[in-house]
């Protein structure tokens, strides 16, 4: 195992996600991860307090600064875990209470980290009565993925849980740490390993398309931005079950079924038959998935619509395209932009589009 207290070399992810972080002239909270919860009932706070500790200590990326050694960034874990959970009273009358809330958990969210000088996670309590508190923790990205966070609120409960009985912690070692994977991922991603992960997409997506023309109510901007807005939906329990049904009989998933549906969407609007769309990949592999860490990837899905198929035509093509793509999923995309030197343009991202579809 790596060693404490030392330089590291960074993940592909991590080295991504600095390099983007860099281009900012100022830090800035873009890859902050935020989650803002209240708790209600009788609240062992030195239990939370400890359970958190344990938490940190355990994943030694949540001690980690990344730092710059001879023009290149390496994380270096600190080797004592300082945290502490301030525990603060609101004073506020009950009618101010929800605005406070509110302003204060854009406030955590918008707040940047230093990461050459922070501590990547940020944890900060409230006591809003005597059995209401608001819980706010924020992460950087460079450090936690959907997963991380997931596994971070399983670990807090069951530590928690353990600690406010009087037990001590039920949760095993753990086998390696995110360094680790990091050395280990630099070593291995190389040679013949390397060259079949870049043929395969440079097969892939040889002679893409530029950016899907869709129309708009105004221009795209010159540079790509952030702002952006959510329009939820829920589909009924009749359509979920026969979307499921459907997508079962074709040997297909859920996320195959509406990712083609997707695709159909994107060509009409677009009049093309070549429809590449960008989607995040956990990227849990060789002992990971109890690690906390920045792992996830991206992946571009090229939805091939030339010769006007049947939907369920459409469905076998983007269930391989998605299987071969699982198969290649280690390969970081910021190496595939390298290999295929795509016209690149500020004002949007390379070879794909609709990133980020859910199924959820």
């Amino acid at each position: 195992m790596v060693s404490e207290g030392q330089p590291i070399t960074l993940s592909f992810a991590q080295s991504r996600l600095w390099f983007l972080n860099r281009l900012e002239e100022a830090p800035n909270a873009t890859y902050n991860v935020s989650v803002a919860l209240e708790i209600s009932g009788d609240l062992d706070v030195a239990a939370l307090e400890r359970s958190l500790q344990e938490i940190i200590r355990r994943h030694a990326i949540l001690r980690t600064r990344i730092s710059i050694v001879n023009g290149i960034p390496h994380q270096t874990i600190a080797t004592v875990n300082k945290f502490q959970l301030k525990l603060q009273t609101l004073k506020n009358p009950p009618l101010e209470r929800q605005q406070f809330l509110q302003e204060r958990a854009t406030a955590e969210a918008e707040t940047p980290f230093d990461l050459e000088k922070d501590e990547p996670i940020r944890v900060s309590l409230w006591q809003l009565s005597p059995e209401n508190y608001a819980f706010f923790l924020t992460l950087h990205h460079i450090v936690s993925d959907g997963w991380s966070m997931e596994l971070l609120f399983q670990e807090l409960s069951t530590l928690y849980a353990a600690f406010a009985n009087g037990q001590a912690s039920p949760l095993p070692d753990l086998p390696i740490q995110y360094p680790d994977y990091a050395v280990w991922q630099r070593q291995w991603l190389t040679g013949t390993i390397l060259e079949t992960e870049l043929n395969y997409w440079k097969q892939q997506l040889a002679g893409i398309s530029s950016p899907i023309n869709l129309p708009t109510d105004r221009p795209r901007p010159p540079v790509q931005t952030f702002r952006g807005g959510r329009v939820p939906f829920q589909l009924n329990a009749s359509l979920s079950q026969g979307l499921r049904t459907f997508a079962q009989a074709n040997q297909s998933t859920l996320f195959m079924t509406l990712l083609a549906a997707f695709a159909v969407l994107l060509s009409r609007y677009s009049s093309q038959d070549d429809i590449p769309i960008g989607v995040p990949v956990a990227n849990r592999n060789h002992q990971t998935e109890s690690l906390i860490g920045f792992f996830v990837n991206t992946l571009v899905l090229r939805t091939p619509m030339e010769g006007n198929p049947s939907f369920q035509d459409l469905l076998v093509r983007v269930r391989q395209v998605a299987l071969d793509a699982y198969s290649h999923q280690e390969l970081p995309f910021e190496k595939v932009v390298e290999a295929l030197e795509p016209e690149r343009s500020p004002s949007y991202s390379p070879l794909f589009h609709g990133k980020n579809l859910r199924t959820s």
